[in-house]
Parts: structure tokens; C-alpha cells; sequence
């Protein structure tokens, strides 16, 4: 369902099944549950778990939904360049980090989605999607930002 959500956003969702080839999401999806296990329970995971009053919480991201608000085009959500990056940056409230030149697509991701995450994991609604169930959230989970 939230593959389906993000779909309906114009993003391009890859299956977290998906182990082969250049958009394999399934090793870092394994990756996660690794993680997961090892928390123990000392951090909520959101959606199965209720979200605190305060302090963090462990939840799943999708970098094209920040590169999206960051007025990305899905097609065009990786950046590789410092100057593209800066003009994100901006567009999101933050300022541009030191740099000229290439930079990896993972490094931009990163600092784009913090900085998406700053603004947007204050906005009630995002925590609360129209079609995130208590069912889904206990079998399939959500990605945060998924409308």
C-alpha cells in the first residue's frame, strides 16, 4: 500500500524484494531488519509501534520523496553536484554546504533528506497517512512522507 501511495505521488518505488541488478533495494531492506533486531525495542519503530511524545523514533524514508520537495523531478531525484545540491538546499530552508564540483548520490541524499526530515517530521499529517491502517502497520509497515 505505501508503494501504492507513492506511486499516486509520481514517485518510481522499487519492491524492498528486489535483490538483483542496479535498483536492488533488498540488501539494505535486510540490512534494516538486522538493525531493527538489534534495537531490541530501545527505540519505537513507526509505524508498529506508537509514536512517543518525545525523542526519536526509527522510521522508513524514501530520498526521492525529500528530492520531490526539494523540487526534484523523480526522473532527476540524484544529485551529483555541489551546486545542484545547494539549490535544494535552499528550496528546503537550508543552507548550502561547502563544496564545488561532484559529489556522490548518496552523500547528497543524505543531506537532503535531513534537511527535508527538519521541517517535515513536525508535520502531524505525515505521521498520520490516509491509508495507513493499523493492519498495514503491523504486516507491511509505511514509508514517512508517503501521502
Amino acid at each position: 500500500m505505501t508503494e501504492r501511495a507513492q506511486e499516486a505521488m509520481g514517485c518510481r518505488p522499487y519492491s524492498n524484494f528486489n535483490l538483483v541488478g542496479a535498483a536492488q533495494v533488498g540488501k539494505s531492506s535486510l540490512t534494516g531488519m538486522r538493525l531493527l533486531h538489534r534495537l531490541e525495542g530501545r527505540l519505537p519503530v513507526w509505524p508498529i509501534d506508537p509514536l512517543p511524545d518525545t525523542g526519536s523514533v526509527v522510521c522508513e524514508i524514501y530520498t526521492t520523496i525529500a528530492a520531490r520537495a526539494a523540487g526534484r523531478r523523480t526522473g532527476a531525484s540524484k544529485i551529483r553536484d555541489h551546486a545542484d545540491l545547494a539549490a535544494a538546499l535552499v528550496v528546503l530552508g537550508a543552507a548550502p554546504v561547502v563544496g564545488t564540483g561532484a559529489i556522490t548520490d548518496h552523500a547528497a541524499d543524505a543531506l537532503i533528506t535531513a534537511a527535508w526530515l527538519r521541517n517535515a517530521a513536525h508535520d502531524g499529517a505525515l505521521w498520520r497517512p490516509a491509508g495507513l491502517t493499523p493492519a498495514i502497520a503491523q504486516t507491511e509497515g509505511w514509508t514517512f512522507g508517503a501521502a
